[in-house]
Order: C-alpha cells, then sequence, then structure tokens
C-alpha cells in the first residue's frame, strides 16, 4: 500500500496543481472520484490483467466507460496512466488528491465509528468540539460497529482517538496483567 502512495503521489501533486491553477478544485475531485470507480470495476481489472489489450484500447475502454464523468484533463491522464502502466493507481492519486485538496481548503474528514448512532445533538457538538481541536472546518461521517461496544474511535488523518468502552477494557486487562 505505501508503495502505490509512493508511486501515485507526483501524479496526484501534479493534478492538484493543475486543478488549483484551472480553479477545477471539485471538477477533478468528481473526474478522480469516476475515475477510481471504474478502474476498480472487476471487468477492468480483468481487461487490465490482459496482455492481450493493447495500451490504447485500454484508455480507449476507460474513456469510454468514464464518458461524460471525465474531463478533457482526465481524458489525458488515463492515457499518461496507461502508457506508464500506472492505471491501477487511480484511486491512490484520488484518496492524495483529496487529501490535498482538504489541506488547500483548510478543511479534516473525520470518520467517527461508534456502537450506536449519535443524536443531531451529539453530532453537533462533536463537530465543534473536533473543530476547536483541530483548527480547522471538518467533515464527519458516521459508522456503527457494534464491536465498539460503547464510546467512539475518531479518526482524523493519521490521528487516532480511541476513547472505546473496548479499548479502554484492553487498556484495563494489559494494566493488570502487569
Amino acid at each position: 500500500m505505501a508503495e502505490m502512495q509512493t508511486l501515485a503521489r507526483p501524479y496526484a501533486d501534479a493534478v492538484f496543481e493543475l486543478a488549483e491553477a484551472q480553479g477545477q478544485l471539485d471538477d477533478w475531485s468528481q473526474a478522480l472520484t469516476a475515475l477510481s470507480a471504474i478502474v476498480s470495476n472487476e471487468d477492468v481489472v480483468l481487461l487490465m490483467d490482459n496482455p492481450e489489450i493493447a495500451d490504447s484500447r485500454m484508455a480507449d475502454v476507460v474513456i469510454e466507460v468514464g464518458n461524460s464523468d471525465l474531463n478533457e484533463g482526465a481524458r489525458n491522464l488515463v492515457r499518461l496512466l496507461v502508457e506508464n502502466d500506472r492505471l491501477s493507481l487511480a484511486p491512490a492519486i484520488a484518496t492524495l488528491y483529496e487529501q490535498r485538496k482538504a489541506d488547500a481548503e483548510h478543511r479534516v474528514d473525520v470518520r467517527v465509528t461508534s456502537a450506536v448512532e449519535f443524536s443531531e445533538e451529539q453530532r453537533s457538538a462533536l463537530a465543534k468540539s473536533l473543530e476547536k481541536r483541530l483548527d480547522r472546518s471538518v467533515r464527519l461521517t458516521f459508522e456503527q460497529d457494534e464491536n465498539v461496544i460503547g464510546g467512539a474511535v475518531i479518526r482524523a488523518g493519521d490521528m487516532v482517538i480511541d476513547g472505546s468502552l473496548r479499548a479502554q477494557l484492553e487498556r484495563m486487562r494489559q494494566s493488570l496483567a502487569h
């Protein structure tokens, strides 16, 4: 995974710089999301793994599937990735691009995992608290996982705040074992 990130980074950086210069951050975000979905499709993966498919045909297939979701720049990116045998990096490129975009917008995406659903009031309070702590605007996504037992696990970029009952019990178990 780290190798894919390393290989994808120059492409993501170049696309971000182009998008920023053209004032098309959202357009590129949509195009990269579409390209990532196309490249992740099982049928397309089989085509990418088939050595009998010519590069130009592979690029044409991806561009045709993407149709109106891929702007001209994204179509050129597809051709470049196919030519360099890097089409499989599209999902990593999209992820890195979104990270750069979030940084530029002084925003952070936060994933909150809890055993129970948060009320609107709790969501709002958590968002305000995280914005203050992280000094950024926050975009929250919530997911439920009964294994959390209670509390929540908050992931914001590389930062993880594990306030789950499960983690607390594990820390207590380790403490008692020593």
